[in-house]
């Protein structure tokens, strides 16, 4: 399955470069915190999920990179390049190895089921 993405021959070419640099920045500075750190969340301020995400972690004393943009008022416009790069359409998003785990509950879900240390250590799913 994969999810529907507007086809780059259906986007005019005049404003290609415009959609390709549009905020590339941020999606940049996640990529470089992707490759090199094992868990990556990317957040924003007062928002209550990237924070229960963050104590989920630190609670399993494991370590990740946190990456903080705006605010319920700030930083919207950068962090819908973000939704639009990954899919995802809230905040916090978490990545394991890489890997978009989605937020705050899915990884809880994962740190429950054991799925969070298999995806960390690399072993097998069961």
């Amino acid at each position: 399955m994969s999810r529907s993405i507007l086809d780059e021959a259906h986007i005019h070419p005049a404003i290609r470069d415009k959609i390709t640099s549009s905020n590339a920045d941020i999606v940049r500075e996640v990529q470089a915190a992707l490759a090199s750190h094992a868990v990556v969340v990317v957040g924003m301020a007062q928002n209550p999920f990237p924070r229960k995400a963050r104590k989920a972690l630190d609670t399993l004393g494991t370590p990740y990179q946190y990456l903080e943009y705006g605010s319920y008022l700030t930083g919207w416009r950068r962090r819908n390049a973000l939704k639009m790069w990954t899919g995802w359409p809230t905040l916090p998003m978490v990545f394991v190895k890489g890997v978009l785990v989605g937020g705050a509950t899915e990884l809880q879900h994962l740190i429950d089921s054991g799925e969070f240390s298999r995806l960390l250590t690399g072993a097998p799913s069961v």
